[in-house]
């Protein structure tokens, strides 16, 4: 991937809502938090959030509801401006860290979201929890997953998984305070037409496997194999982690070189600040992170990150009892 210092800054798809936007969903926030006591995992909070949803201003839900028709080229929506609460607490430092308790941010992210699908999560990443915090963490550094400071490795969110989520919504808490740290996507889209005719073939073949990622706590099954582009040759979607999956011959590795140039070729960076949510469509874009420098003083860059499935009744089988966590 490019280096920091060249990758082009840019918002692709995006939505800056005015302060009376801005007020008006801390008070749709506030009222979810007034009315409901359980945490955020539970079944009367989401069904209290769908409800409050519903209030959420009309320029919001416009934004969301086009993303879901069709997420454009960039495969990523950036709203700014998004409430996150009058006093921040310092940024949590310890291990597989989540939002259990309702706040205004946890609230936020969690009723836009909610306009794109249902909110999931998986039982072995992070508890289930459905609010988790991407911080980073004294020890992890140099992990690929959410708690590492190394750059990360773009990819597709749980692409092992073959139930992986349709989005991935990332809220900005606090800023990094060194301004290093930068969300980075590329989509399928932009990359497709970089690619020769032999790679697109072979990258539509099931020559390669995926491994689970840290987060899900430590080894576990592969996929089966599994082709890097998916469905219609002419606008594919793509599967990959540049970090877990592994190509399974010579020509699987090339292809897979290939791929990699031409999604650095079309990386744009995205320097989140407090209130900026970034919902990144996972079945067309890939993402990750540039390296940056943890202080582990409570104001290290701090996000909130939920999932969405856009089919609930698709991921029943691995729901369990029908709740909203995954197995």
């Amino acid at each position: 991937m490019a280096e920091t210092d060249t990758l082009p800054l840019k918002t692709g798809t995006s939505l800056t809502l005015d302060d009376t936007q801005h007020d008006r969903i801390g008070e749709v926030a506030a009222g979810l938090l007034e009315s409901v006591t359980t945490t955020l995992d539970s079944a009367a909070w989401l069904t209290a959030a769908r409800a409050a949803s519903a209030r959420l201003p009309c320029e919001l839900r416009t934004a969301l509801r086009r993303f879901r028709y069709d997420a454009g080229t960039d495969g990523m929506l950036l709203v700014r401006n998004l409430p996150v609460g009058a006093a921040v607490p310092p940024t949590p430092t310890h291990p597989d860290s989540v939002e259990r308790t309702p706040t205004t941010a946890a609230a936020a992210v969690t009723i836009a979201m909610l306009h794109l699908g249902e909110v999931i999560a998986f039982r072995n990443e992070k508890g289930g929890a459905l609010v988790q915090n991407v911080v980073p963490v004294p020890g992890r550094e140099r992990q690929q997953s959410n708690a590492g400071s190394v750059r990360l490795e773009m990819h597709s969110e749980n692409a092992f998984h073959p139930n992986r989520p349709d989005y991935v919504g990332l809220l900005c808490v606090r800023d990094d305070p060194t301004g290093d740290a930068r969300l980075c996507t590329a989509s399928v889209r932009r990359a497709l037409p970089l690619l020769s005719e032999a790679t697109r073939q072979v990258l539509s073949e099931e020559r390669f496997i995926t491994e689970p990622p840290p987060s899900f706590g430590g080894p576990g099954g592969v996929t089966p194999n599994h082709a890097l582009l998916r469905g219609a040759p002419e606008d594919p979607d793509l599967l990959v982690d540049f970090a877990a999956t592994h190509p399974l011959d010579e020509r699987a590795a090339a292809a897979m070189v290939e791929l990699g140039d031409a999604l650095s070729a079309s990386t744009v960076a995205h320097p989140l600040r407090a209130g900026d949510l970034a919902v990144v469509d996972n079945r067309l874009a890939v993402h990750g992170r540039t390296a940056f420098t943890p202080r582990y003083d409570g104001t290290d860059r701090w996000l909130h990150r939920v999932y969405v499935a856009l089919d609930y009744r698709r991921t029943r089988p691995d729901r369990g009892t029908g709740g909203s966590v995954l197995s």
